[in-house]
């Protein structure tokens, strides 16, 4: 294969991060440098799905393939989480009737029309009567009648047909088992050995299970917090707290939740994370429709579109690049859906709604002066010179209206910030000197795209140089003709 000329791979046209999940359909090396170069910034390996070694593969690809373009791309491994499901009937399903009455026990014998096995011994004697059983995402739905240590007596609201091993959710209730099953542990091993950049913990329900995921992780990679159970919506600001990053993973929050009441959470959790400066991430059946077709339907393009219009810093592909027939057109217009909404001369005011008063720190006010600077002077690019990428936070969480340079001596904070909004990393040895600093956000600024003669950057570092935390100077600096002459124009 010809190398790539990385002169025609342009700085993203757009601030918010695509992220797109791995599978059948898109683990293929040609494929996956197809999809990068249709627009995806960041990679999502899915541990409920595929083996190993088939993880092991594609990580494998995607590292080659920053060697090959020269740029940092983030990489996030989806732990199961603890699902729970039902065991197995006779003939492999059984028929629930409307207002019948349906038990879930702990005999592990096949179950039938009337009873099936549960085994998640932590539900027995925790549910109370009215509470909800949700099967099959939602589309079987029952209600406690009365509920033991061996056996929960349930009615049924909707019935249909129930098959071995669907999954069932529990929405009324908060489930007393850990966030780690016994695969997680071993997934999250596998992550972290492979450099996984981000880990994403799913069916979090409080913020004592972040925890123990945190001791595993040992300091590596940063920590994505699924909201995906009404119990995590409760104690929202204790999570993020906790996490370097949340996920609105509308999927299990859709069945676990009325309809009607996803939409105004997803704007909530987005706010909330924006105003921690944490990046959040839009997820779920966001072109659903492009798993089968080549074009998504309208009501997707204006969920993809208001996504971006209320700030994620992310919106993400599931089984449209994982298992679909289209994965890279779906890439494609995910693109173009970001670009145009980012063009609308509304886009800047929209994505500014939420107020994001500075905290009273240096590295605060400096972050919302490139802001103000910015939308006052003619600015091509902020330079940000960062060693964990705190400060590159600081300033996205501003959303500022031109792009970020991120320049960073760790290539994991590069890669880490490869999901924060607005923001193009290069990593680069790092700097010891005020002049130093200004020559290399010049040169930087012009190699990778973000300025000509007559431009103007901002910098914003630290001094001392080097020391994280000590984000305490800005400065305007001019790019002159000879500089650009310089650097090959």
């Amino acid at each position: 294969m010809a190398k790539p000329d990385h002169s025609k791979l342009e700085p993203r046209a757009r601030k918010v991060k695509i992220l797109a999940t791995v599978g059948p359909a898109s683990r293929d090396p040609e494929m996956l440098r197809r999809l990068f170069r249709a627009g995806v910034d960041a990679f999502r390996v899915n541990m409920s799905h595929g083996a190993h070694e088939d993880h092991a593969a594609a990580i494998a690809c995607i590292r080659e393939m920053e060697k090959e373009f020269a740029r940092p791309i983030a990489i996030l491994a989806d732990l199961q989480g603890p699902k729970l499901r039902v065991g197995a009937f006779r003939g492999g399903k059984a028929v629930l009737r409307h207002s019948s009455h349906f038990t879930f026990d702990a005999n592990p014998e096949p179950g039938d029309e009337s009873r099936v096995c549960l085994p998640h011994p932590e539900l027995f004697g925790i549910l109370d009567k009215g509470q909800r059983l949700l099967v099959d995402d939602g589309k079987i739905r029952l209600r406690v009648i009365r509920a033991g240590p061996d056996e929960i007596l349930c009615s049924v609201e909707v019935g249909g047909v129930i098959s071995d091993r669907k999954g069932v959710n529990v929405p009324d209730a908060e489930i007393p088992i850990p966030a780690l099953t016994d695969k997680d542990r071993r997934d999250l091993a596998f992550a972290i050995a492979h450099g996984a950049d981000w880990i994403g913990l799913s069916f979090v329900q409080r913020p004592e299970d972040l925890a123990e995921a945190r001791r595993l992780m040992g300091g590596h990679g940063a920590l994505c917090a699924k909201i995906e159970k009404p119990g995590a919506v409760n104690r929202l600001p204790e999570i993020l707290e906790l996490a370097d990053g949340v996920m609105v993973a509308r999927g299990d929050l859709g069945v676990e939740l009325n309809p009607e009441e996803v939409p105004p959470l997803q704007k909530r959790i987005v706010n909330a994370a924006r105003m921690l400066g944490k990046p959040v991430i839009v997820a779920t059946q966001m072109l659903e429709s492009m798993i089968s077709a080549p074009t998504p339907t309208r009501a997707e393009v204006s969920d993809v579109a208001n996504a971006v219009y209320d700030g994620a810093d992310a919106v993400m592909l599931s089984a449209e690049t994982a298992a679909g027939e289209w994965p890279e057109e779906a890439v494609t217009i995910m693109d173009r859906i970001a670009r145009q909404v980012e063009r609308d001369e509304g886009y800047r005011a929209r994505v500014r709604l939420l107020d994001t008063p500075p905290d009273p720190t240096t590295a605060d006010a400096l972050s919302h002066a490139c802001m103000t600077i910015a939308d006052t002077v003619p600015i091509s690019a902020i330079t940000v010179f960062t060693g964990s990428g705190s400060t590159a936070r600081r300033v996205a969480r501003e959303r500022p209206g031109v792009p970020m340079l991120v320049l960073t001596p760790s290539v994991r904070t590069a890669r880490r910030v490869a999901l924060l909004w607005g923001a193009h990393a290069v990593t680069t040895r790092d700097i010891g000197s005020f002049e130093e600093m200004i020559a290399k956000g010049k040169r930087m600024a012009l190699r990778h795209g973000f300025g000509q003669a007559g431009s103007k950057l901002i910098a914003l570092a630290g001094v001392p140089f080097g020391t994280p935390g000590s984000t305490n100077l800005l400065h305007v600096v001019t790019l002159s003709g000879d500089e650009l002459e310089k650097h090959g124009g």
